[in-house]
């Protein structure tokens, strides 16, 4: 990973569009204190390979040593443990929307230390690994991806494939093919084995005025035992239950590849969702409370996502633009500053200027493509450090919905000029294309200052310094005015804040008075 280091945060520095005013460029790790997480987070460490209990043969061996005055029972095939090798990721993104569900590492052999990916060694670094999985028998694989079946399974459940044996006793079975296969250790007592693993995923926010302690809401909650695999996802309070049970205690893992639409990914970095591994747990589910001493990694993918999550709902509930679906973050704690570069939706850079100072790194980012980038640096245990910035972020990414690339364009162009001609990235708000970033930042900024308000009862009053106005849209908003309504008239033609006046003065023509006076009062 660490070429990709060397090589992506010069890009990234250079392209962003950032929350905060300065230089962007903070990207020294000998210059920071804080600790560097290793423990749960590095290569995952296999051990030997273990018999597989679902395979087969060994299912039918379970069956003849449970059953043997019934003769020769031929054991259905309910499943294929493959493994595919996508040269790209759009290979992945065709099996992932199949809904294969793939891990990247072999799921029948013994885990010496748990991590968050694993790279098979067999593979150059900076590729995708071999991904693992479990697929139907009638799976059709997609042409030119590369895979291996390594084995048929029969993995027991309440369907009608694995009902087709009959009368059986399908727990009996699964218990005694794990006793034939030296597996006996791993098998959770009968009474916990029946159940199907539920439980709460939550977060302590402790800058709330009362209730301090939310769901991590949306995540994508990964069980496996060998490759009896299950899914599902957390509703908005963390809770979440499985639909299959275990015999063994599972892996459980988070995915942060949330149910409303957005991804937070890392992970090897062409993997498109970050894993953090819990490890082994109940069979009957397992509670997980994350605080500003927890683990610092998973403490800021929850407030991301929880962030992230909240403002796509508010989006529902308010009429906002939505961003952009499948959108992609970053979170990068080798940055203080974020940005909103929807690269993976199309804006990227690609004029002289930025040839000039890129170079090089211009085919690095297009084939990374983040969408917002969200720098932690001295954010690391501050949930609502990271939650306005997660906010503010999204905020230009509905912005980006009404606008498009050839908008986004310009707007990073101002960007990345007044930084390489005074150091600051939002400039003195002179120079083309400065318009596009006053009514840009002063929506993000007005929109973080809101929801803050709502979330934590004060005004935090974030980009009043600036020589762009967020105030204007507060008080248009503490006036009448729907938050709708100011984004609905910011649109590819509003460049500039007379264009913006002009938009809101034919949208909202009931309250001419209001915008006249606001306007004014800020005027330059």
């Amino acid at each position: 990973m660490k070429w990709f280091f060397k090589m992506m945060l010069p890009a990234l520095v250079l392209v962003s569009c950032s929350k905060e005013g300065g230089s962007p460029v903070e990207v020294d790790p000998v210059s920071t204190n804080e600790k560097v997480e290793v423990v749960a987070h590095d290569k995952i460490e296999l051990g030997r390979k273990l018999e597989n209990p679902y395979s087969v043969a060994n299912v039918g061996k379970a069956l003849a040593d449970l059953y043997p005055t019934r003769g020769g029972i031929d054991v259905p095939v309910t499943d294929y443990y493959v493994r595919f090798l996508p040269k790209d990721t759009v290979q992945f993104n065709i099996l992932s929307d199949l809904g294969v569900e793939m891990l990247d590492h072999p799921m029948d052999c013994e885990i010496v230390k748990d991590g968050d990916y694993y790279h098979d060694p067999s593979v150059p670094e900076g590729e995708i690994t071999w991904q693992y999985a479990v697929v139907p028998p009638d799976f059709v694989f997609p042409e030119g991806i590369r895979h291996e079946i390594l084995e048929e399974c029969f993995i027991p459940d309440d369907d009608v494939a694995t009902r087709s044996l009959g009368d059986f006793d399908l727990d009996a079975l699964e218990r005694k093919a794990f006793e034939l296969t030296d597996n006996s250790d791993l098998l959770e007592p009968v009474t916990r084995a029946k159940a199907k693993p539920s439980g709460k995923i939550t977060i302590v926010d402790d800058r709330l005025r009362s209730k301090k302690t939310v769901g991590v809401a949306g995540v994508k909650m990964v069980a496996n035992v060998f490759v009896k695999i299950a899914t599902t996802y957390t509703d908005e309070n963390g809770d979440y239950q499985f639909s299959r049970k275990f015999s063994a205690k599972p892996h459980y893992r988070i995915c942060f590849k949330n149910s409303v639409g957005f991804s937070i990914g890392l992970n090897l970095i062409l993997i498109p969702a970050s894993i953090s591994t819990i490890g082994k747990g109940s069979s009957t589910g397992i509670d997980l409370t994350i605080d500003k001493n927890s683990d610092a990694t998973l403490f800021r993918r929850c407030v991301v996502n929880n962030a992230a999550y909240d403002y796509f709902k508010k989006c529902q509930t308010t009429g906002v633009a939505m961003p952009p679906k499948n959108l992609r973050f970053w979170i990068l704690n080798i940055l203080r500053p974020s940005s909103t570069l929807m690269m993976h939706h199309g804006a990227l850079l690609d004029n002289k200027l930025v040839s000039k100072y890129i170079g090089k790194y211009t085919s690095i980012v297009r084939l990374f493509a983040p969408d917002i980038t969200i720098g932690s640096k001295d954010k690391n245990g501050n949930y609502s450090g990271l939650y306005s910035t997660t906010i503010h972020e999204m905020a230009h990414a509905s912005h980006f919905s009404k606008v498009g690339t050839d908008y986004w364009k310009k707007y990073a162009t101002y960007i990345l000029t007044s930084f390489v001609s005074t150091g600051d990235c939002y400039g003195v708000g002179g120079g083309e294309h400065a318009g596009c970033c006053e009514v840009g930042e002063m929506w993000a900024y007005y929109v973080e200052n809101m929801m803050y308000k709502a979330r934590y009862g004060v005004s935090p009053d974030f980009g009043f310094s600036y020589w762009f106005k967020p105030q204007i849209f507060m008080e248009l908003e503490n006036g009448g005015i729907k938050r709708a309504d100011i984004c609905a008239s910011m649109n590819p033609y509003v460049t500039d804040i007379r264009s913006l006046k002009n938009a809101l003065l034919e949208n909202c023509s009931g309250k001419t008075a209001l915008i006249n006076k606001t306007f004014s009062k800020y005027s330059k």
